[in-house]
């Protein structure tokens, strides 16, 4: 599973001007996961906990990255959007990045039912 981090797309010699916001060092603020955000952990129980702590929610105030594909977990069914440059998460948001989640839990995320992609029997 690839775990990019803001910025990483740009040379390292240019990305503090390219990336102004960007701190070097991750918080417990970016360490937050579905499993920790009760409304999700509801929204989202057919999910097991395991599941749920793979799913890294973007932090509030986070500024998107232009181009990455994301979802919001606060609508009733998530569907795929790619960021534009001037986004940003919102206190009502509830953005995951497709390239933080593993594929066969996004198919999930996203409402996908073929066992084949999704890695579940039903």
């Amino acid at each position: 599973m690839n775990q990019r981090t803001p910025g990483s797309q740009h040379p390292e010699n240019w990305r503090a001007d390219l990336n102004p916001d960007h701190a070097d060092s991750a918080t417990p603020q970016t360490a937050r996961t579905a499993f920790d955000l009760k409304d999700l952990h509801r929204r989202l129980s057919q999910f097991t906990d395991d599941d749920l702590k793979q799913i890294p929610v973007v932090p509030e105030g986070t500024h998107l990255e232009q181009g990455t594909t994301y979802i919001d977990l606060t609508e009733a069914r998530p569907h795929e959007f790619s960021a534009r440059g001037d986004m940003t998460a919102g206190r009502d948001n509830c953005y995951v990045a497709k390239d933080t989640v593993d594929y066969q839990l996004w198919n999930r995320l996203i409402g996908v039912g073929d066992p084949a992609r999704t890695g579940v029997n039903r």
